[in-house]
Order: C-alpha cells, then sequence, then structure tokens
C-alpha cells in the first residue's frame, strides 16, 4: 500500500508538514521514526479492589507490530483502553517519545471491538472518516482543504472512496475494520491500538487485514492488538507480550513466543 502525501495546502503552507522518509502521516513532520519508542513502566489496573494487572513494563518503537496474548480476563483489553487514554492505571507510567502519553493523544488512535460499535448510528463511512480529523480542527471548526485532502486519501488508501456515502451498520465485517483504520489514518495517528481486530472476520477480510498490518508497520507506524489466535501471531506480528494479570513474556516473536511462555500463560 503506497500512500503519498496530500499537496500543499494553504493550512500548510509555510511548515515542515511532509517528510517523506519518516511516517506517512499526511502532514506531520517528522525526524524519522527510530526515536519514536513507546515506554511502559510497572503498569497497574484495578477495578475497584480487584487487580486486572500488575507489572507489566515493556518498550516498543514505531515500524513495529506487537501482540497481547493471553486469556480471558488476562488483563489484554485493560491494557488496551490504559493506552488509549480510556482507563487510568492504578500505578505506573506510560511515555511517547520521552513525554507523558497523556501529551500526545493525537497521535494515537484507538479502535474498538467490534461489539462495541453501535453499527446502526445514522453516520456514513465518510462522516466516520472525517472524525479522525476532529482532534485537529475541534469539533465546530470548518475542514479546510488539508482536512478533505486527508480524508479523502484515507478512503482511497483503504479501497472505501465507492463505498463512502454507505452507512456504516451496511458494510461487511473487513469493509468495517477497514472504515476504523482509514479514521485512524485522518487522525494521522502514529500508534494504532487495535482490540481483537481479527474475531468475526471471514478468511478473505482476515488475510486484507493481514496485509494491512504489514502495509501499516512498514510505513512506520506502531501497531499493538490484544489477539487470540495463536497459530497466526508469526505471520502478523513482530512482537509478543504475554499476559495473565502479569507479565509472562515480551520480545520479538522469535524470542518470547515459545511453548513454554505460552503454557505459563494459558495452562498454569
Amino acid at each position: 500500500m503506497e500512500i503519498e502525501p496530500p499537496a500543499s495546502s494553504p493550512s500548510t503552507a509555510g511548515h515542515d508538514h511532509h517528510d517523506h522518509h519518516g511516517h506517512v502521516c499526511w502532514g506531520a513532520g517528522h525526524a524519522g521514526h527510530s526515536e519514536h519508542t513507546l515506554t511502559v513502566s510497572s503498569i497497574e489496573v484495578r477495578y475497584g479492589e480487584v487487580p486486572a494487572l500488575q507489572d507489566v513494563a515493556f518498550d516498543t518503537r514505531c515500524g513495529r507490530s506487537l501482540a497481547l496474548l493471553g486469556p480471558n480476563g488476562a488483563g489484554k483489553s485493560s491494557l488496551i483502553k490504559v493506552l488509549a487514554g480510556i482507563l487510568k492505571p492504578a500505578a505506573g507510567t506510560i511515555r511517547w517519545r520521552g513525554a507523558p502519553l497523556t501529551a500526545a493523544h493525537r497521535e494515537l488512535a484507538y479502535l474498538p471491538q467490534r461489539g462495541e460499535v453501535d453499527w446502526a448510528f445514522p453516520i456514513t463511512v465518510e462522516g466516520l472518516v472525517q472524525m479522525g480529523r476532529y482532534p485537529h480542527v475541534g469539533l465546530w471548526k470548518r475542514f479546510g482543504p488539508h482536512d478533505h485532502s486527508i480524508v479523502t486519501r484515507a478512503l482511497e488508501a483503504m479501497k472505501l472512496t465507492d463505498l463512502a456515502q454507505r452507512q456504516i451498520g451496511a458494510l461487511s465485517g473487513g469493509q468495517q475494520q477497514r472504515a476504523f483504520i482509514a479514521r485512524a489514518l485522518a487522525q494521522e495517528a502514529h500508534v494504532l491500538l487495535f482490540d481483537e481486530p481479527f474475531t468475526g472476520l471471514d478468511q478473505p477480510a482476515q488475510e486484507m487485514l493481514r496485509q494491512l498490518f504489514r502495509d501499516l508497520t512498514s510505513e512506520g507506524r506502531l501497531l499493538i492488538a490484544s489477539h487470540h489466535d495463536l497459530d497466526s501471531v508469526p505471520g502478523i506480528f513482530d512482537e509478543v507480550l504475554l499476559l495473565q494479570r502479569r507479565q509472562i513474556a515480551f520480545g520479538p516473536v522469535a524470542e518470547a513466543f515459545t511453548p513454554e511462555n505460552v503454557a505459563a500463560t494459558f495452562y498454569s
């Protein structure tokens, strides 16, 4: 998937907005992604007095895809929601590019489980993708040429142009996932946070999503996804974080995704 940044518009002229060698962010200039690191330190999540996650610590960077693995109730969704800013951790810190994560909310996009979305909501595909621009322009401000261009290119990148005026509930499962990814692209997000993105998709849609994961990481984005299909992990992800309410293992797939670590995560 080759994505070119849009032509300059009056809203972007005079700024260093186009970097062809770092992120493909259509408007955000970067010196490259080697320094774009997410550092999670000693995260703890509690629901009342009940611990959901303890002592989670890892760091990863742009250009990688990370699978969160563990049984139901292991804390995968909790960690995704902490990273997305939806849940506040009881302890620990998260830093993105050396600064507190809260200072970079525009650079992270959360893609919920499909079961959490009200698919009857009266919004079109284009309207959903336009929502990705709200962190930049605000809810009530007019879109400029730059914003319209980004929305158009996000739709094109996800092959949704012909479906732009379709209500989101009328899409197939794979098309719905692509629509939310298009919204993240329109947001110019560096980090995409997925909660079980492959669940409920048929085989062709799963294969298309696998290819999108590869394309997005090759373009310099960081993808973090909770995932349940262990057999497909090596073909999709670069790194794994195995959870069982605490961190069992973290690292490259070839090093951390071992039978011993899987057994400790799922069968101990």
